[in-house]
């Protein structure tokens, strides 16, 4: 392929075959068998995989399933496959394997039973987050999956796994989060390289080690003692056993019978709450009346799926609509691990960051597991949707709000790297997370909540590390430096001002040929290489009286996604870039960003900005 000339282009293509071992390029019908035989191997008696139709013959059908996302939207190649909460029964499905290319495995709060594969590290090899919590999994955890050298996340907790924790885990130097709480395992803990919680290992009673604060010599005394009273008295109660199982099958049975329904409003998981309706709605605006979660419940009808504007890997967004007609978003946090006292810690922190450029963080929401957080609504929705997916028809947004909101999306970045206290690094910026008020005031949401979250990523930079961004907009030294940094925000952004100037999406390049696989940095390296730069610009925007505005803000953003982070601009000097583009439409008419950073250091050569920065301690 001819467009692969380029070095830019030649360094990509060879990290994506170095991150599926080549053999994947070839793969594509082997996902699509693997996705077959995993449908086959679940029972699915509530219907949500319905619409796995594998009579489509088009390419990328698959990446269209729920629960699938590939590695590109039209390429029928697995990266992440995420079936929680879907009452699935089975054991765990051995047609995984057939997913040659796949990173990421999320089969949590199922019905999966039985033993783990002894061979799994066989079937799911390049996996860096695997997620089979609260199921029914039993039997002894594998040496074998000490194998799968890029996990990043393992969650095993909330099942009946017994024996020991496999010593060979603590080889595992990538492990970042491993939680094995809520089952029957006993033995020594193994010395696990980044992992310090107590809370990972709970309610395994002959669990021992240090972590624990248990002797293990104290521990297998006990044990013994244990197993001896155990065994007198369980045959003492053996018959009464008996007869409450027969009891309980039989009425269980009848208990069915008639009630098996799907779930059409996709709230099942509301459920587990319903009972904790007086729980009330923490706020850090003194304008937000007093709520409780009966209220936000009633607002979004119990969190009905048909009130979803929004969703990413940090949760799921609902319009809340308000006795008076006013409107609320309600965000369903995803799959936070942090202890209540460190959750609201943070929220803390986050409800005192104020910008006019920030979607404000209203108040939040502690429901037994479910956390939630309440935002100000967005109207006119996200950046994304205005850019990408306008109806046929429809109105396109025209240059002056395009370089609007631009302007304004810089200014809130770069006060939450240079200006806020503490200093925040977004680590997630995209266009799905820059929200519109109803004049098309842009507002940064999302930010801080990467810290919060124990993901099982879905994108490229997963292979390596499991924590940052949407795929095509992650900086490439992610792959290899495993750090956030201010200059990787900055090159996301970048990726945000080439969709407002170009009106194409992050990973496919409609004006591209055909053979180009690339993203859509990568495409405008290549026409920059070439001299033709220009035929970027978004077609509706070219001889309106803009085309020099239009040239500059191109080049803005290309300085955003040079390929060494020390070439690109910090976000003040991008705001700046920005501000002086747009100096005769008079956008704004004051200015909260500073002059000048108010520190002296580079804030660029920081390894990471921390929200709420050892403040647990201190509540």
């Amino acid at each position: 392929m001819e467009v692969f000339k380029n070095t830019s282009a030649l360094v990509f293509f060879r990290t994506l075959c170095l991150l599926s071992l080549c053999s994947v390029v070839l793969g594509v019908e082997s996902d699509i068998q693997c996705l077959k035989a995993l449908k086959r191997s679940l029972n699915d008696s509530f219907g949500y995989l319905q619409n796995w139709n594998f009579q489509n013959s088009t390419e990328g059908f698959i990446c269209r399933f729920i629960g699938i996302e590939c590695w590109h939207i039209d390429e029928s190649r697995v990266i992440t496959i995420k079936l929680s909460n879907m009452e699935l029964k089975g054991q765990f499905p051995s047609g995984l394997e057939l997913c040659t290319s796949m990173t990421g495995l999320d089969l949590s709060n199922n019905e999966i039973v039985g033993p783990l594969p002894p061979n799994i590290s066989h079937l799911i090899p390049f996996v860096t987050n695997l997620d089979l919590s609260s199921n029914k999994l039993s039997g002894a955890i594998p040496e074998n999956l000490a194998n799968c050298t890029f996990l990043n996340t393992l969650s095993l907790q909330s099942n009946r796994l017994s024996g020991q924790i496999p010593w060979q885990f603590s080889t595992l130097n990538r492990l970042t989060t491993f939680n094995v709480a809520n089952n029957n395992l006993s033995g020594p803990i193994p010395p696990l390289m980044n992992v310090t919680s107590p809370s990972s290992f709970a309610n395994n009673p002959w669990l021992c080690g240090k972590i624990v604060n248990r002797d293990c010599e104290v521990a297998i005394q006990k044990s013994h003692t244990s197993i001896i009273i155990g065994s007198a008295v369980g045959g003492v109660i053996f018959a009464v056993l008996v007869v409450g199982i027969i009891l309980y099958l039989c009425l269980r049975r009848v208990f069915i019978i008639g009630k098996k329904e799907d779930d059409p409003e996709g709230n099942k998981w509301t459920k587990g709450i319903r009972g904790s309706k007086g729980i009330k709605v923490s706020t850090f605006e003194k304008s937000v009346s007093k709520m409780k979660l009966r209220d936000l419940m009633k607002a979004t009808d119990n969190f009905n799926k048909n009130n979803i504007i929004a969703s990413g890997r940090t949760g799921s967004i609902y319009k809340g609509t308000l006795p008076d007609h006013s409107f609320l978003s309600i965000k369903r946090l995803r799959d936070s691990r942090h202890s209540e006292k460190e959750f609201m810690s943070e929220m803390r922190t986050l409800g005192a960051v104020k910008h006019r450029n920030l979607v404000p963080l209203l108040g939040v929401c502690i429901a037994k597991r479910e956390r939630f957080l309440i935002y100000r609504h967005m109207p006119n929705g996200s950046l994304y949707h205005q850019l990408h997916e306008k109806a046929p028809g429809e109105k396109v947004l025209d240059w002056a709000v395009r370089l609007k909101v631009g302007i304004g999306a810089a200014k809130g970045l770069a006060w939450l790297h240079h200006s806020c206290n503490p200093r925040i690094l977004h680590r997630n910026i995209s266009s799905k997370c820059i929200l519109l008020d109803d004049d098309y005031e842009p507002k940064i949401s999302e930010f801080g909540l990467a810290r919060l979250m124990n993901p099982v990523d879905t994108h490229l930079s997963t292979f390596v590390n499991g924590e940052f961004g949407d795929l095509g907009y992650v900086a490439p030294e992610y792959t290899r430096t495993l750090v956030a940094t201010p200059k990787g925000d900055v090159y996301s952004f970048g990726v945000v001002l080439l969709e407002l100037v170009t009106g194409e999406t992050p990973t496919h390049v409609s004006g591209a040929p055909d053979s180009f696989k690339g993203s859509l940095a990568e495409w405008i390296s290549f026409l920059s290489d070439n001299s033709v730069l220009q035929d970027a610009i978004d077609k509706s925007l070219i001889g309106k009286g803009c085309d020099e505005e239009l040239l500059q803000f191109l080049r803005v953003a290309c300085n955003c996604v040079l390929s060494v982070p020390k070439e690109r601009p910090s976000m003040f000097e991008v705001y700046q870039l920005l501000r002086a583009i747009g100096e005769r439409y008079d956008f704004s008419a004051e200015d909260e960003l500073m002059m000048m950073p108010h520190d002296s250091g580079d804030a660029d050569q920081l390894d990471e900005l921390i929200v709420a920065q050892e403040k647990q301690g201190s509540q």
